[in-house]
């Protein structure tokens, strides 16, 4: 790529990339998609092998094309998502380069626009949008030293079992991606212990109704802010085995056991918070409230659908709730491995413009940054609840193509 100029250049390949390409090339914006590895890489090589998607096929897709291969009520394996991101892209003909990455993008002085630095040469673009999603840096909390004996790795490394050394296996994190994991591992003959934060739990289905379709029509997926302190608050549901909601009883029945949040390490012994209980009653009152709202609703608009009195059946606590482990020696249980499904940072190092706060955050609001002439797509509640998802990032790419068309409008004036 010699230096030449582009109206707007998109910075990822992902589905926010695509989306993006997709409301650019119907309000007739040029463009160009670069993407440093392959469309959708990290649904290839940062999940699990075993992994699906956490909402059914009818759901977590764009608007413009279905799941050919699946039934609308199944749960896309990872490779099928990939496949699908292929023929998306195929689909709406995106002006996309792969294998390329862009290293620096800097305001041009005295003109408008912007340099981008590229691993294959420079570019000029009035426009940049910044399309790589919010899974950038994993994160692993700096607890365990690395020379303390386990092997420690983030849940993007993480495949499969057989991946670990033997041996018993400590899961950092109670989200979807950490209850998955544990789940896995257990049932592969290891003995896992969980380590269980703060996290809402929604039922699968519950009268007959995905979760997605209660979010929906309950309009939770509109909201535009998050409950204070829950801005990362992480959702546990699963949608492996055909879906089923997560229930950290039935876990503990399996055999997991269930500690509070990780909070230090000295000598050998892993501390946990004793926060196990309350994390689990606050997840509980999130699952209730939802089939709350989701009753008055059926009541509400008269709909016919059956009753599911068994869901609001928890149980009581676990021995591991009512007399939480709040110390254990990592040699004596025997744990060879962590898996922290601890979340991801950020990494805008190569956006070295006037968008980014002091800890390196996005300001923007709805995706239009405080930069002018830089948009952001693909994060976590960037404009609602739903940003981060596939269907959601769609809806939002829109209203920043809607955006760059109307500067565009202004600039020729």
């Amino acid at each position: 790529m010699s230096s030449r100029e582009v109206e707007v250049l998109v910075g990822g390949g992902g589905q926010a990339g695509l989306a993006m390409s997709e409301h650019l090339s119907d309000c007739g914006v040029p463009h160009l998609v670069l993407e440093r590895h392959r469309i959708a890489e990290r649904w290839r090589t940062q999940r699990w092998d075993s992994l699906v998607a956490n909402g059914p096929a009818w759901h977590d897709r764009f608007p413009g094309l279905e799941f050919g291969d699946l039934a609308p009520d199944a749960f896309a394996s990872k490779d099928q998502i990939v496949g699908y991101f292929e023929a998306y892209a195929e689909k709406i003909a995106a002006p996309i380069r792969t294998g390329v990455e862009v290293t620096s993008v800097r305001r041009h002085t005295g003109r408008p626009g912007f340099r981008v630095e590229t691993s294959d040469g420079a570019l000029d673009a009035r426009f940049v949008v910044a399309a790589t999603g919010p899974f950038q840096r994993p994160v692993i909390p700096p607890i365990v030293p690395d020379d303390a004996g386990p092997v420690q790795i983030h849940s993007s490394s993480y495949r499969n079992p057989e991946q670990l050394p033997e041996g018993a296996v400590l899961g950092g994190g109670a989200g979807s991606s950490g209850v998955q994991i544990a789940e896995e591992l257990h049932r592969s003959g290891r003995r896992v212990y969980l380590s269980v934060g703060p996290h809402d739990r929604p039922p699968r289905r519950y009268r007959g109704r995905d979760f997605c379709w209660w979010l929906g029509v309950l309009g939770k997926w509109d909201a535009d802010t998050p409950p204070r302190g829950a801005e990362h608050v992480t959702i546990a549901v699963s949608g492996a085995r055909g879906g089923h909601t997560v229930d950290f009883r039935a876990l503990a029945a399996l055999g997991i056991n269930l500690v509070g949040m990780t909070s230090s390490f000295d000598g050998g012994t892993l501390r946990f918070n004793p926060d196990l209980g309350a994390n689990i009653a606050r997840g509980d009152a999130n699952y209730l409230a939802l089939l709350d709202e989701a009753d008055a609703f059926v009541e509400r608009n008269g709909l016919d659908l059956p009753e599911e009195p068994e869901a609001r059946e928890l149980g009581p606590d676990p021995a591991c709730v009512t007399d939480p482990t709040l110390e254990l020696d990592l040699a004596a249980a025997g744990i060879t491995s962590i898996v922290w499904a601890t979340g991801f940072a950020v990494d805008y190092g190569w956006l070295q413009v006037d968008a980014l706060d002091e800890n390196g955050r996005p300001r923007h609001r709805r995706g239009v940054s405080t930069e002018p002439g830089v948009y952001f797509l693909g994060l976590p509640w960037l404009a609602r609840r739903g940003s981060s998802f596939i269907w959601g990032v769609w809806h939002d790419a829109k209203f920043v193509a809607d955006h760059i068309t109307t500067q565009r409008g202004y600039l020729r004036q």
